[in-house]
């Protein structure tokens, strides 16, 4: 079953964290100096947040999926659409060890899907969490634009 997936950057987590937390109702399934995620059912929606620079806003949207399975479907689905994608195998991003891919609607907005294989005890794939020299972009989210990643194969983490 697919969840909502939301990713918020903010300039101060604490205060972030108090509000969502009232706004929702429940505090965060995770919390880090830097992070934090509701895992909400109703809705179904994994809403995360973090401090780590950038911009404040939304910073991508997508869905979270139970298997490979599930998240081969969705790939396949995309690609009949002709829509280009980026693929992450074993990403290591958000505290996390993920299967995943990353495309990006005509407003630039960028879309992950994914399927968590575990935690890890970091944010990103190293202790500088910085994606490769050529990306610019932060680990969890590409910050170019995702065509133009994907048309240079270049992955963000």
């Amino acid at each position: 079953m697919k969840r909502f997936h939301v990713h918020v950057v903010v300039p101060k987590l604490d205060k972030s964290v108090q509000f969502y937390s009232s706004m929702f109702g429940a505090q965060p399934t995770v919390l880090k100096d830097d992070y934090a995620k509701w895992m909400l059912e109703d809705p179904r929606v994994n809403f995360a947040i973090s401090a780590r620079g950038g911009e404040s806003g939304v910073n991508h949207l997508g869905f979270q999926v139970d298997s490979d399975e599930e998240l081969t479907a969705l790939r396949e689905q995309v690609l009949t659409g002709s829509i280009a994608v980026q693929d992450q195998p074993a990403a290591q991003c958000c505290y996390a060890n993920s299967n995943k891919y990353w495309t990006q609607d005509p407003a630039g907005v960028p879309w992950e899907t994914y399927h968590t294989l575990s935690g890890i005890p970091m944010f990103g794939a190293d202790s500088h969490q910085t994606a490769p020299a050529d990306t610019g972009g932060p680990c969890c989210a590409p910050g170019t634009s995702i065509l133009a990643v994907i048309e240079r194969k270049v992955g963000c983490c």
